[in-house]
């Protein structure tokens, strides 16, 4: 498999990321500035967190006009799997690859801790690691993770099964004490119709070590390399 980490200005976990894949993958990924306008040759790519541009606007909003992100819609059109983790999942949705929005957190408040998440579709190149049903402790960091579409969109992606996870109890129970930040149906993540564009606010990237605190993490990116090589 060949990768690829999209960095924009303000990123700071597309380090995190390089690390993250790296550890499955055996060779770091490439590193893409986002002012490229071709991609290399890769089979997956990584929109990683970080506030890119400050978060200035609107969150993602300034990066979804990057020129590399033509070319990044381009090969998820095309197929391409795309990850876009908390930032990344805020520029996924503001280029159009994701359906709804991100918003600030039901409290107002930046939330930074582990959190603990249901697998709802392993039957995806991303997920398939895991087991549908499985409680999995992946961290956030994040003041827009409210995740928001309007009743026919929630629908849509309910009946297609692209919820990936939600915020749920330690037992595996999806309450509103779980949902963390007001996300509708207590989403943390979601893929686009076809499935082969993940966006979600935990970073799975940071809990690939037992030496990070875990290694929850892991599965997601042995299951691209393994599916990709």
């Amino acid at each position: 498999m060949k990768a690829a980490v999209i960095v924009f200005p303000g990123s700071n976990c597309d380090r995190d990321m390089l690390v993250g894949i790296e550890h499955s993958l055996g060779t770091a990924p490439e590193m893409v500035w986002h002012k490229e306008t071709e991609l290399p040759d890769v089979d997956f790519i990584a929109v990683p967190g970080g506030f890119s541009y400050g978060d200035y606007l609107r969150c993602g909003a300034m990066s979804a006009h990057s020129p590399i992100m033509r070319e990044v819609v381009k090969k998820a059109e095309q197929g391409v799997r795309v990850l876009g983790v908390c930032n990344g999942f805020q520029i996924l949705t503001e280029a159009g690859l994701l359906p709804g929005v991100l918003m600030r957190n039901a409290k107002l408040r930046f939330i930074c801790k582990d959190v603990n998440l249901k697998v709802e579709n392993a039957d995806t190149a991303f997920t398939n690691k895991y087991s549908a049903g499985q409680t999995i402790r992946i961290p956030v960091a994040h003041h827009d993770g409210n995740f928001f579409a309007d009743d026919e969109t929630l629908a849509a992606i309910e009946g297609n099964g692209q919820v990936a996870f939600r915020y749920c109890d330690e037992a595996g129970n999806v309450t509103d004490e779980a949902n963390i930040n007001g996300s509708r149906n207590n989403i943390a993540g979601i893929f686009n119709e076809n499935k082969n564009v993940l966006g979600m606010m935990p970073h799975p990237e940071r809990l690939v070590d037992a030496q990070l605190g875990g290694t929850d993490g892991k599965p997601m990116f042995d299951a691209l390399v393994e599916a990709l090589s």
